[in-house]
Parts: structure tokens; sequence; C-alpha cells
């Protein structure tokens, strides 16, 4: 889009688009309502590429767990017993919370009504990923009073419980970094829609960041069992 249309979009009306669309999209040979739709169908794509490889990435690491689960079930039910049940099944349930908010969200976002109902799920999802952290942060404390780390005063006797709990540390830190990630994108977000008042609606920006937030809480929801239940069910 040339800078004389986007000055006749401005004078029909439509000073939001110019904010939103970017390149290469704002270069196109067309209207800016076809522009601004191919780039929601480019960003929509791009992310749903990048999420296909987190689920490689991720799904991996699960099938390893998995493998050396089934031939150390007595080791890996000893480990599990001794991950803390309260603080994981409360992040579980902070997240699952986090996950609703982040989709009002989006929904209100799409739908270009309620502004403030949209920074208000957007601030909140934010403070429930910061209090997962704490929730973990604290969780992490008491592991390593207990000599949960794998090493040389490894509190369980059993060898194989140090793979459990490499895979612990390995996975959580890692969810971690990309729920921190998550909270800064949301963050974004909400400072861009307080300051703007046209940023959020319609913005492809909001729904790219709540499919990210939903994959962070779809692999906690897998963490979930793994970590947590095993030696503990029947």
């Amino acid at each position: 889009m040339s800078r004389a249309d986007v000055e006749a979009c401005l004078r029909e009306g439509h000073p939001d688009i110019e904010a939103r669309l970017r390149e290469p999209w704002s270069d196109l040979e067309t209207d800016h309502a076809t522009a601004f739709a191919r780039q929601r169908d480019g960003a929509t794509f791009g992310i749903w590429v990048f999420l296909a490889s987190e689920v490689l990435f991720f799904g991996a690491l699960f099938l390893t767990y998995t493998a050396a689960r089934l031939a150390n079930q007595e080791a890996f039910a000893a480990a599990g017993r001794e991950t803390n049940i309260v603080f994981g099944t409360l992040n579980t349930a902070i997240l699952l919370t986090s996950s609703l908010t982040m989709a009002v969200a989006s929904q209100a976002a799409e739908k270009g009504l309620f502004r403030r109902l949209t920074l208000w799920c957007l601030a909140a999802t934010a403070i429930f990923g910061l209090a997962f952290l704490v929730v973990k942060g604290f969780e992490y404390r008491e592991d390593i009073e207990k000599h949960l780390v794998p090493g040389a005063h490894f509190a369980l006797s059993q060898a194989p419980a140090q793979i459990f709990f490499g895979f612990y540390w390995l996975v959580t830190v890692v969810h971690a970094i990309h729920l921190s990630i998550g909270i800064a994108l949301v963050t974004r977000l909400a400072v861009m829609g307080w300051r703007d008042v046209d940023f959020l609606e319609e913005n492809p920006q909001v729904e790219v960041t709540a499919l990210y937030w939903h994959l962070v809480d779809v692999v906690w929801v897998f963490l979930y069992p793994m970590l947590y239940l095993p030696g503990r069910s029947g």
C-alpha cells in the first residue's frame, strides 16, 4: 500500500489500518482490507508452523521420558512420590485459569468490543503467569533442600531416580522460559493497548499470542501427570 493509499484510508475514516499493517503487507498493491486480511492469515500460519516445531521438541522429550519410565518403573514411582503434588496442582489450576482469561481477551479483541475487558484479561493472564513462576520458585527451593538435584548428594538410593529428576529439572526450566516469554508478550499487548485505544481491535498479534500461551499451558497439562502422579495412583 502506497503512502497515497494510506492517506486515502485515513480520509475514509480508517486511521487504525496504517498502524496495524506491517511490511511487506503494507506494500501490497491491493486495498487495505485485503492486505490486512493477508497479514492476519500470514501471522496465523507462521505461529502454527512455530507451534508445530515446539510440539516436535516437547514430543521428543516426552517419548524419551516414556521409554525411561517403562525401563525403570519402580524408581520413577519412588521419584514421583518425592515431588510436591500440592505445588503442582496449584500451578495447574493457575495455568488453566490463565488460559481462560487469555481466551476471553482474544475473543474480545477479535470482536473489536470491550476494550477494558480485553485489557483486564491480558493483565490477569500476565499476573497468573507470574504467580505460576512464584509457586514454581518455592517448589524449586524445597526440591533443593530435599537434595532432589541429580548429582553426588542426591537423596534417593535408586540410580534411575536421577534420570527422573534430570527430566524434571530440564522440562520444567524449559517450560518456565517459554512461560516467561509468554508473560512478556502478553504484558506488551496490555501496555500497547492501554496507550493506543485502537491497538487491540482485530489485531492479529492478540490471536498469535493467545495461541502461544495455550501451547505453553497444554505442555504443562502433559507434564503434570508425568511428574506428579507416578507412584501415587493405585
